[in-house]
C-alpha cells in the first residue's frame, strides 16, 4: 500500500487550504470526507462542503474545524510552517500538498512537480512535527484509485 494510500484509508476528515480547480473539494466531499475549506487568511474563513442531493454544495462554518485527520495545500513552498501549525492544532496525521505544475512546468490542475530538494525539505519538515508528508501524487487521482467511499 502507498503511502498516499495508507494515509487516506484512515481519512475522515479534511482542511483543504486552497486548490487548483473544484475537482479537489468535489472528490473528497463524494468519498463521503468531512470537508472544510480554509478560504481566506482570517479564523473565520473556513466553508464547509459536502454533496447535498447530488450536488457540491457549501456553506459557510465560520470557524477552523475542531479536528482533521489531512490537511491538503495548494500553496507555495513557503507557507508550509503554516500550514504544519494549522494540522497540529486540527489534529492532523498528514498533509498532502500539490505544486499544480506539470513535469515539463506547465500548470496543470492535477500537477504535482516539485523541485527534488522542495520535496525532500518539505517532507523533513513535515516528519519534525511528526506529520505525514505527500507531495508526489493528485489527491483527486489516489481518492478515486483507491476506491474512497465512507
Amino acid at each position: 500500500m502507498t503511502k498516499a494510500a495508507r494515509i487516506l484509508a484512515g481519512c475522515q476528515s479534511v482542511v483543504v487550504v486552497d486548490w487548483p480547480s473544484q475537482d479537489v473539494p468535489a472528490v473528497l466531499a463524494a468519498a463521503g470526507l468531512s470537508v472544510a475549506v480554509k478560504g481566506g487568511p482570517g479564523h473565520t474563513d473556513y466553508t464547509e462542503w459536502a454533496i447535498i442531493d447530488g450536488q457540491l454544495m457549501s456553506r459557510y462554518l465560520g470557524h477552523q474545524p475542531d479536528h482533521a485527520d489531512l490537511v491538503y495545500f495548494y500553496r507555495p513552498f513557503s507557507e508550509l510552517p503554516t500550514v504544519i501549525a494549522l494540522a497540529m492544532a486540527v489534529g492532523a496525521r498528514a498533509v498532502w500538498r500539490q505544486s499544480g505544475i506539470s513535469v515539463i512546468g506547465a500548470p496543470d490542475p492535477k500537477g504535482c512537480y516539485l523541485p527534488p530538494d522542495e520535496s525532500r525539505d518539505g517532507g523533513a519538515l513535515a516528519a519534525a512535527a511528526g506529520l505525514d508528508y505527500v507531495d508526489d501524487v493528485y489527491i483527486g487521482d489516489a481518492v478515486r484509485e483507491n476506491g474512497l467511499r465512507r
